[in-house]
Parts: structure tokens; C-alpha cells; sequence
């Protein structure tokens, strides 16, 4: 079984999209999957066709087992099939409630790791989404994951925020001991540093082409400045993947399905097929 968290302490980077495309790919190899949404705001439970608010159980009730006074569920009592075939550990907004309970004990950083075990037979993959934050549920996702993905995009993310995640890398290790970083980064909404007639970065960017024209020379400026973000995101990772802006995104998510299992030939979708594969690669040669 290999676990993957999915991180970035700002919202808008398509966290929960890579996710979720990524699970539905490794669904689509004939890999068995579950996503653990930790997450408040449950994207990845609607991305899968869930509804929240009709949940009986859920991540909020395996974070509080712990706690005296609360349903002792595990994570095999929260556990939904979803029409994917992707299995779902779901979130509810319930979850805001968790943190403040967790500052209260010792061993609150390897809570997930620990549910995580009831599992460790049943799937091939996990992946972790992990909400916009630095807070208790990113750590949590860190310690148990053996890699981190982390998603970036130019429109929203500058680079000193990688400064900022490696601080919590380092954190973790030196007051956990334990051996977290991140291998991989995916750009995405991208249209970087190819084919000018393409576009630039970021939805808000490409909408801004439509609708506002640029002259040649900012154009070119912008080129510049995405060419060289995306060489300081090289130099900082050792694999890195850039998934295009496509609109079949979010026609996907709107039929709480991943992109593999309704525009897989989409460009988006051929992008997000070769991330499942080189990380099913780097599960084989770990």
C-alpha cells in the first residue's frame, strides 16, 4: 500500500482536482483506491458524487474516537463506495470542530497514521486530501503519507510559499522525527512557457487573454515570468508535472466524477493519466 497526501496551505491550486483525477486514473489501472477527505469543506466528498449532509458517519467521528465520550468508529465504519469505483473516506463540515480537541493531546500528529492501519491490506493506493492550511489535518496528512504531492498554480501561488512548506517539512521532522518532503509537484492550469498563441497560466490569466488583450511585449513579460517560476519549481522537486487549463475540469466535477472516467482524452486528462503512472512507477522501485 502506498499513501499519498496532497498539500498546499493556499487554497486555489488545484489540490482537491489532482487528487481526485489522480485516484481516478489509479481506479482505471485496476488499482483498488480510497480517498480520505480532510478536508471541512468536503470538496472531495462532492468531487465523488457524495452529498455530505445525508452522511451518518465520517472523518470527523474517526479524528474524535480518540476522545472520550465520542463514537469509537474506525476508518472502515466511515468508508462509502462511490459510482468511480474510487472508495471514499468522507468529510462534513463537522470536522471544523476537530482541531481545537487535538491541541489537547501528545500524539495528535499521527492520528490519520494510526486509522490508516485498519487498512493497510485492503488497497493498493490512499490519497490524502488535505485542506488550504497549516493546521493539525496537513500534518496529519504529511506524517501518514510516504509521499506529498504538492499542487501549485502561477496564478495564485508565489515562490516564497515553498519556503513556507518546507518550514513545516523541517518542523515536522525535527520535533516528530519524522522523514517528510516532497518529491512531486504538479503546476496546474497551465499554460506556461510553450506556444505563445497558447495562453498563460491560470484560469484568471487565460480569462484575462480573452477579455483583455495584451500587447505582444506583456505578453512576452508574462512568458518570461512563467518560464522562470517554472524553473525555480524544478530546481525544487524532483519530479515535476504540468496539466493544462482545460474546461473538461470542471465539466468533470460537476458529474462527481474524475476527469479519467468521463474526458479521459482530454488534455487535462492525458496529463493527469501520466502523473498515475509515474507515481504507480515510483511505488515499484520503492
Amino acid at each position: 500500500m502506498t499513501i499519498i497526501a496532497f498539500a498546499h496551505h493556499k487554497g486555489g491550486t488545484g489540490k482537491t482536482t489532482s487528487c481526485l483525477n489522480v485516484a481516478g486514473y489509479l481506479q482505471k489501472d485496476g488499482k483498488s483506491v480510497l480517498v480520505v477527505d480532510c478536508d471541512p469543506q468536503a470538496n472531495a466528498t462532492t468531487g465523488l458524487g457524495v452529498n455530505p449532509e445525508t452522511l451518518e458517519l465520517s472523518m470527523y467521528d474517526v479524528f474524535m474516537s480518540v476522545f472520550e465520550g465520542f463514537s469509537d468508529a474506525g476508518i472502515t465504519d466511515v468508508i462509502v463506495s462511490t459510482a468511480s469505483g474510487i472508495d471514499l473516506a468522507p468529510a462534513t463540515l463537522d470536522l471544523v470542530g476537530v482541531e481545537p480537541y487535538l491541541y489537547g493531546i501528545e500524539n495528535r500528529a499521527g492520528l490519520l497514521k494510526e486509522a490508516l492501519a485498519q487498512v493497510k491490506d485492503a488497497y493498493d493506493f490512499i490519497l490524502i486530501d488535505t485542506p488550504p492550511s497549516m493546521g493539525q489535518f496537513v500534518i496529519n496528512g504529511l506524517v501518514a503519507a510516504d509521499h506529498t504531492v504538492v499542487t501549485l498554480d502561477a496564478g495564485t501561488f508565489a515562490l516564497k510559499g515553498m519556503e513556507a512548506l518546507s518550514a513545516v517539512f523541517g518542523d515536522i521532522r525535527e520535533m516528530l522525527g519524522e522523514d517528510v518532503g516532497a518529491d512531486f509537484a504538479i503546476l496546474t492550469r497551465w499554460k506556461g512557457s510553450g506556444d505563445p498563441a497558447a495562453g498563460t497560466g491560470g484560469l484568471a490569466l487565460f480569462l484575462k487573454r480573452i477579455f483583455l488583450p495584451a500587447s505582444s511585449a506583456e505578453e512576452e513579460k508574462e512568458r518570461e515570468r512563467l518560464k522562470a517560476f517554472e524553473s525555480e519549481v524544478r530546481k525544487a522537486f524532483k519530479q515535476v508535472f504540468t496539466v493544462p487549463y482545460s474546461p473538461a475540469i470542471y465539466e468533470t466535477q460537476q458529474k462527481g466524477l474524475p476527469i479519467s472516467h468521463y474526458a479521459p482524452e482530454s488534455d487535462a486528462g492525458r496529463e493527469y493519466r501520466a502523473i498515475a503512472t509515474a507515481l504507480t512507477e515510483r511505488d515499484k522501485k520503492t
